[in-house]
């Protein structure tokens, strides 16, 4: 029998070779070295040296329409902060749910997934709405392995901040976008990393982003999901993702992008 090696150098070139044809979305995360301000306008410095990543498109990839309305996100990262910035075109902006831990997605909302382990077990889900409220919770794993949501976990020192560039829930008008920033510590994200720690420049964690959209009707001047006339029943929900999974269900990590720590 003969043995087949691979040095160090071949079983790099061949791996930077697999992630070639690695379908995935990517995301070089830049260090920035001054904390950044969470108010909802990606004003700082740090952000402009930031890049978009691509825009959204449909949860199932090409195969459906490419979305209505325009969604994209940017991040940085310090020694305190994982920072998430999400740009979101709406035209009508609308939502209601006011106290934290909602079942926000009800409505229209923005959505972050982390898998820090890279492994599908243990991964976080955050949700928040053009009012700021936000719903947050651990996945033991995926829902189709029997995973169970933890709802009581908290995302302990979590700062956010909407900026809206319109009037909410004035069907009378026309709006623009609004905008989230996210500052997720890492005090709290690294509990389910390897080791326990925080990231270090050069690795990568799982990361995903999804948005929420209902089509809308308005009823005695309020916005309303909007309903099938034949069958009186509400029309499915559009879902505009970052990474595409292949199917309508986020909790699939092994389809999420890559987030890489640079400095």
């Amino acid at each position: 029998m003969v043995m087949l090696t691979m040095s160090a150098a071949g079983l790099r070139q061949a791996t930077q070779e697999k992630d070639t044809t690695d379908t995935r979305r990517f995301y070089r995360v830049n260090r920035t070295a001054a904390p950044l301000s969470i108010d909802g306008k990606p004003e700082d410095a740090a952000w402009s040296a930031a890049p978009w990543t691509e825009a959204f498109t449909d949860i199932e990839g090409d195969a459906k329409p490419a979305p209505l309305f325009g969604t994209r996100v940017k991040m940085v990262w310090d020694d305190q902060y994982l920072y998430i910035c999400a740009e979101l075109e709406e035209p009508h902006l609308w939502a209601t749910f006011a106290k934290d831990e909602s079942v926000i997605y009800h409505e229209n909302d923005f959505e972050v997934f982390i898998d820090p382990g890279n492994d599908g077990l243990l991964y976080y889900e955050l949700e928040i709405n053009a009012l700021g409220t936000k719903w947050d919770l651990l996945l033991t794993k995926p829902y189709r392995e029997g995973g169970i949501p933890i709802n009581a976990w908290e995302i302990n020192g979590l700062k956010r901040g909407v900026y809206l560039d319109g009037t909410l829930n004035d069907p009378s008008d026309r709006d623009k976008f609004w905008s989230v920033e996210l500052a997720l510590p890492w005090k709290v994200l690294r509990e389910c990393a390897p080791h326990c720690r925080m990231p270090q420049p050069g690795d990568r964690w799982r990361i995903n982003f999804s948005r929420v959209q209902w089509e809308r009707e308005v009823t005695d001047g309020k916005y309303f999901r909007k309903k099938d006339p034949v069958t009186g029943r509400l029309l499915p929900e559009y879902n505009w993702v970052w990474s595409p999974q292949g199917e309508v269900n986020m909790h699939i990590p092994e389809k999420w992008g890559i987030m890489e720590f640079a400095e």
